[in-house]
């Protein structure tokens, strides 16, 4: 077979199905989980800067640097695991180390990021949570760190993966800031497995917390839509009744519509990324294949009760925001269409009012037409007079009777001069 050219992008398209690779995991362990995002502008940061931080921390470590330009890192830093990600509004720093200490999700265990260097982050935490690991005993012994550990009210608890582990959580953040996450692993569980579960559930809180993002910006634009909203619907109610000014009206109206497309446009990227992180919250539970654990609301049902109507108000937002900027629009264009009529009526009135002034002008131009011949006339027979008088004598005949005789010839030519002008003119 002859040689063919490979696409440019062939190798690193398929290495990107296998950069990140789920981390192996011991039992028992505990790890630390952090989510860093800008608070404006994430999706356009420089990530050269996350890079950079990232660095930093490995060179206290004296661990090797990452490739310029990467996305994602794996590397031992002392005697703990460091899984770094880049991802499109935030990075991720999963640090994990075998064995689990007698106090359990010990605050002292975030001691591996350093404060100082933590107080240099690109960013702000978006969340973070202290992981623990411990090999399943007896159900007695899981209830009791259940109970221990969680908040009864809030926690979630669900056997996943075919009874190979029991998880659990309850998604609020304790004193030292962080949230708690726990997995029970059967003894028949494997590293990798391990790193599996805790890595979906590290995936379920970040992208949890990320989509909660839209509902906060819901919630901030939802008291300046009620009144954009309240509004828009007495202007249409003036339309129907024609109470006011159509062109002020639809001055009013635009500058709503434009307010509305702002609103659409400044939202559309929030909007769309909760509804892509909501897809991966409910993918990542759905692989954890959940049962219920001694009559426990399982992850499925926490997001159920208290995640998905928050999902499901930014969606009812979305929908409604972009149904009043169509609804503006609608309207903008039908009273524009109401203008462009009011102003069709008046242009034939306009027309019809020259019209009848033209009419005016004609009659008051052959008036004074006929008053200059009259007046021309006059004055041509005087000259005339004038000029024949002299041979009045000679021919017999008194004054006015010679003038009787020119002046109806001196009327017919002023008349026909004046026709003729006019015509040339015309």
């Amino acid at each position: 077979m002859p040689p063919i050219a490979d696409h440019p992008l062939r190798y690193s398209l398929a290495n990107e199905l296998h950069a990140r690779p789920f981390p192996a995991m011991s039992v028992p362990a505990t790890g630390l989980f952090l989510a860093i995002k800008r608070e404006e502008g994430a999706a356009a940061r420089d990530r050269d800067q996350d890079l950079a931080h990232l660095v930093a921390l490995l060179d206290r470590h004296g661990a090797p640097h990452p490739q310029p330009g990467a996305t994602h890192y794996s590397g031992k830093i002392g005697r703990h695991t460091l899984r770094w990600e880049s991802h499109t509004e935030f990075v991720t720093y999963t640090v994990f180390a075998e064995g689990a200490g007698q106090r359990p999700f010990d605050p002292a265990e975030a001691s591996v990021l350093p404060e100082d260097w933590l107080a240099e982050a690109p960013g702000v935490r978006i969340t973070s949570a202290l992981i623990r690991v411990v090999p399943w005993k007896d159900k007695e012994n899981a209830r009791a760190a259940i109970a221990d550990h969680f908040v009864a009210e809030s926690v979630a608890v669900a056997r996943v993966l075919d009874n190979a582990a029991v998880i659990a959580s309850d998604f609020r953040i304790d004193e030292a800031g962080h949230q708690r996450i726990l997995v029970i692993a059967a003894p028949s569980i494997g590293p990798n497995r391990v790193g599996r579960i805790v890595t979906r559930l590290c995936e379920i809180e970040t992208y949890k917390s990320m989509s909660m993002l839209g509902f906060s910006r819901v919630r901030s634009l939802e008291p300046r839509m009620g009144e954009i909203d309240a509004r828009l619907s007495r202007m249409i109610e003036e339309m129907t009744g024609g109470g006011s000014s159509s062109e002020e009206t639809l001055r009013v109206l635009l500058d709503i519509s434009a307010e509305l497309e702002a609103m659409v446009a400044r939202a559309s990227f929030r909007f769309g990324a909760t509804a892509a992180y909501e897809r991966i919250v409910t993918q990542r539970i759905n692989v954890l294949r959940e049962e219920r654990f001694e009559g426990r609301q399982t992850f499925t049902e926490f997001m159920m009760r208290r995640y998905q109507p928050a999902m499901r108000t930014v969606e009812s937002t979305q929908a409604r925001l972009a149904a009043m900027a169509d609804r503006a629009r609608r309207a903008g264009e039908l009273l524009r269409t109401r203008v462009e009529v009011e102003r069709s009526a008046q242009n034939q009135s306009l027309l019809e009012s020259m019209d009848q002034r033209a009419d005016m002008q004609l009659k008051l131009q052959k008036t004074v037409e006929g008053l200059s011949v009259v007046a021309i006339s006059y004055y041509a027979v005087s000259l005339a007079g004038y000029l024949l008088y002299p041979l009045a004598a000679g021919l017999g005949m008194s004054k006015g009777v010679l003038t009787a005789l020119v002046t109806l010839p001196i009327i017919l030519a002023v008349w026909l001069i004046i026709r003729r002008i006019r015509g040339a003119v015309h």
